[in-house]
């Protein structure tokens, strides 16, 4: 393609035209909309070719000396008639632009949680067959001397250790994700990248207190074992 080139263009509602090209651009999207590939038309090629079609946005500029508050005021005011149009300023689109974001993320933390809710059961379960596994190494610790308080805290440090790992090897993980996608985006203009430190010493301590959760039932069927039944055990 280069300057004068003739396009073929089919419009909304089945309208074709065949239109020369004016000026080529370096750009790779369309300023402010996102469309890969922006391809722009005068208003008057537009309001010919399709004259029902309505703007998807529309930016405004302030004539020097108007300040933003009272520009936005007559804007609402001439727009009354039109509830379907909505006034936004840079504050307004960074707001629009989080909320979006945040549903992804609430769906991020609700999946989260049903993963936390798996790898709970996945420890009890763990620590079940461990505890019946080791019903006869149980019953002789008892024999020797070692009380139930003190089985009962061994078993929970284990489960500690089994979450605390987990969640360091995820987060591990996670944090190297979360790097490469922020270099890729970082090729798209978002350049800000920031760890939430508190976000992560908070899953790291939130791990070991569910190890103590986890670690609840397993714990208090050893403590109650028969010591020579344990013993005894094949």
């Amino acid at each position: 393609m280069r300057l004068g080139s003739v396009l073929p263009v089919e419009f909304p509602g089945g309208r074709r035209a065949e239109l020369t090209v004016g000026a080529l651009t370096d750009q790779e999207s369309a300023e402010g909309f996102g469309t890969q590939g922006g391809i722009f038309f005068g208003l008057a090629t537009l309001e010919r070719y399709a004259p029902d079609g309505q703007d998807s946005a529309l930016y405004v500029n302030a004539a020097p000396g108007t300040r933003a508050t009272d520009l936005r005021a007559r804007l609402e005011r001439a727009l009354t008639p039109f509830p379907q149009v909505q006034v936004r300023d840079q504050a307004d689109y960074k707001e629009l632009v989080h909320d979006q974001i945040a549903v992804l993320l609430y769906l991020v933390y609700a999946l989260l949680g049903l993963a936390i809710v798996i790898a709970v059961l996945g420890v009890v379960n763990t620590l079940a067959l461990s505890v019946v596994e080791r019903t006869r190494e149980i019953g002789l610790l008892r024999a020797i001397g070692l009380g139930r308080r003190q089985l009962r805290r061994m078993i929970r440090l284990e489960s500690v250790v089994i979450a605390v790992f987990g969640a360091v090897l995820g987060l591990a993980l996670g944090l190297v994700w979360g790097v490469c996608m922020q270099q890729v985006l970082a090729l798209r203009g978002l350049t800000a990248f920031a760890v939430p430190w508190g976000t992560i010493v908070a899953v790291v301590i939130g791990s070991a207190v569910v190890g103590v959760v986890a670690a609840l039932l397993p714990a208090l069927r050893a403590s109650r074992m028969n010591v020579l039944a344990a013993i005894a055990h094949e």
